[in-house]
């Protein structure tokens, strides 16, 4: 049996099905509105050159959340209890382009990988239906730590700090099951926004794996989880539909043009600013969820 080939398999059909779901919920909304399905509906050439540029850099290893949430913030596109719904949506068909080129591309123990991707999976369906419940203020405390968080990562990354790793390709025993904890956690917070990169590289480099595995485990954790709980913020129409929708057309050629024509580019400044602007958006998130919990 070729446990690679079932996972590709699987995203495909999983990517189908929440494809023609957010395809039928758009149609009943419109139809519900009034049946305006044109332009109302499209997102703006802003909105699409947004997904390109964050898939763009998640695929170099910069990340989409935090980018993503930042520029939502600061232009007032999307309200914020609705961000972390909008995202997934929106990023979730290039987060599963990513994982079918690294999934195909990086050699890694097969089974190590499904049993990674089935605990994010189950991670990712139970924490979509928590943040789909949330209030505003919560959603905002939980995005602006997640921001910060991710900031701190790339600032490891940037001083040459984060574990080394290994060479294994492959785990087992006390190393597999904490991996296999870590990940569950790690697909449930997706859902809030919080980047899964920078903690799995963490985790499988502390285990002695090679860090070159946190792609295809990464990626196929996060398209895997994503899907689930597109299909619950899709059902509670969580979303906003315009910049949901920009995420997607623009964000396929952006992992595509990364994956496949970058060949070398000067990141070291480019990541610092992301840094620096990301940390302001984490600040301008928790401000405002504590500015809320003071007013009441």
């Amino acid at each position: 049996m070729n446990i690679r080939l079932l996972l590709l398999v699987a995203i495909a059909a999983l990517s189908s099905l929440f494809v023609w779901r957010w395809w039928q919920t758009a149609r009943a909304d419109a139809a519900a509105a009034g049946g305006d399905t044109d332009r109302s509906r499209w997102p703006s050439p802003l909105q699409v050159v947004i997904g390109f540029v964050v898939s763009f850099l998640d695929t170099l290893g910069i990340g989409s959340l935090a980018t993503t949430t930042t520029v939502f913030k600061a232009l007032k596109m999307v309200p914020d209890e609705r961000l972390p719904a909008t995202m997934i949506v929106g990023l979730t068909m290039s987060v599963v382009a990513q994982a079918l080129i690294f999934i195909t591309v990086i050699q890694i123990d097969s089974t190590v990988l499904a049993m990674m991707i089935a605990t994010a999976l189950v991670g990712g369906w139970l924490g979509a239906g928590i943040v789909a419940r949330l209030p505003r203020q919560p959603i905002q405390l939980g995005m602006g730590i997640a921001l910060l968080l991710a900031a701190v990562f790339m600032t490891v990354s940037q001083l040459g700090r984060m574990p080394t790793g290994g060479t294994a390709l492959t785990l087992s025993g006390t190393p597999l099951i904490i991996a296999l904890a870590v990940n569950f956690v790690l697909g449930a917070l997706v859902m809030l926004g919080i980047g899964n990169y920078g903690p799995t590289f963490v985790l499988l480099s502390v285990l002695g794996m090679d860090p070159r595995a946190a792609f295809p485990i990464m990626m196929g954790s996060g398209a895997f989880a994503a899907l689930m709980g597109c299909l619950e913020f899709l059902k509670r129409r969580n979303h906003v539909q315009r910049p949901a929708l920009g995420l997607a057309l623009g964000g396929v050629p952006g992992v595509l043009v990364a994956a496949l024509l970058v060949k070398s580019l000067p990141l070291d400044m480019l990541r610092w600013l992301v840094v620096l602007v990301v940390i302001y958006a984490g600040i301008v998130m928790l401000r405002s969820a504590l500015t809320a919990r003071a007013r009441a």
